[in-house]
């Protein structure tokens, strides 16, 4: 009987040996992976946030397909449209502040160098349509409270912070600091340059910009929300000749996905339109081209759908979230 128990006794010591080591060999992987994941970064970059139109995917009241399975399977890459960009001296800066914020800033600071910064540097507002300012609701005082977080908009979109609650109260508390941009005047950080485009899209509330994000060596175009793009003043084949990367409004594939809006309310360049236009671009041109803001009705959303291998067989790309590029 005592050699039984011993026997057992040396068992069990060497299958808690055998536990210990493959905890510590799989904490030596995961180290190893967060270290290799930490070296790829090179500073500053870019990264995507979220690629999804206002309302979220899915989106309230919608029984289509595209929508009734991902409340009971939630698919968390689904985030409303949003940028990120680390700057090398780990200061980090989000354009749009969507209902998504809370996680997207945690996702944001996570690739940052600097552990030690928990709110960004600069938020930079597109427009007042829900999807691109009402995160900030998230560093009022019912939240985080935050203190004085910069926030980068045009004049009516500041004037429409400043005066109507609840957002006046995030000034007047001093949880945001609105600072007010001018059109094609850049805002320049360590070694990123930031500079607001109007275009032409539903001015109720503010007027619509996109951004031209700079840095070092690569730039960036963002325009998430367009009427149509022969509605700009702008040539848009020209604009994206200008920069490295477009992330470009990509709300609806075709108007066939809403068959039960007008959509002459809710213009945005069709996929299809965009394709069309860029056509003719040699591949190095549309290579730099990145869908992104899609309405949950959007086929593209899904890699598998016909309609996403259309548009990467034509050259294109298609926003991911954790998508990253180097400026």
């Amino acid at each position: 009987m005592k050699s039984m128990n011993f026997l057992l006794f040396v068992l069990l010591g060497i299958l808690l040996l055998s536990c210990n080591e493959a905890t510590i060999s799989n904490e030596n992987e995961l180290q190893k992976e967060a270290g290799k994941k930490e070296a790829e970064y090179s500073y500053p970059m870019l990264t995507v946030l979220g690629t999804i139109q206002d309302a979220g995917s899915p989106q309230i009241g919608c029984t289509k397909d595209c929508c009734k399975d991902l409340l009971e399977n939630p698919d968390p890459d689904r985030m409303v449209v949003s940028l990120g960009v680390v700057d090398t001296d780990g200061q980090y800066y989000i354009f749009e502040a969507t209902p998504d914020y809370t996680r997207q800033n945690d996702l944001l600071r996570d690739m940052g160098n600097n552990q030690e910064i928990k709110t960004p540097s600069g938020i930079f507002l597109t427009y007042a349509h829900i999807g691109h300012y009402t995160g900030l609701m998230y560093l009022g005082k019912e939240a985080m409270d935050a203190g004085k977080v910069p926030v980068y908009a045009m004049p009516r979109m500041s004037e429409f912070l400043q005066n109507n609650g609840p957002w006046s109260l995030l000034s007047e508390r001093n949880n945001i600091a609105i600072n007010t941009l001018n059109e094609n005047e850049s805002v320049r950080f360590s070694n990123v340059k930031v500079t607001p485009i109007l275009v032409p899209h539903r001015d109720e509330l503010s007027e619509t910009v996109g951004y031209r994000i700079e840095g070092p060596n690569k730039s960036a175009l963002f325009i998430p929300d367009i009427d149509k793009w022969d509605k700009w003043g702008e040539d848009i084949i020209k604009e994206v000749a200008k920069v490295d990367y477009a992330f470009l409004d990509a709300t609806f594939f075709s108007g066939e996905e809403i068959n039960n809006r007008d959509i002459s309310q809710i213009p945005h360049p069709f996929v299809i339109e965009s394709m069309e236009l860029f056509k003719h671009l040699d591949a190095s041109e549309k290579s730099k081209i990145h869908f992104i803001h899609f309405n949950h009705t959007n086929p593209i959303i899904n890699p598998k759908s016909k309609e996403a291998k259309q548009v990467l067989e034509a050259g294109f790309n298609i926003a991911k979230v954790y998508d990253i590029f180097a400026l």
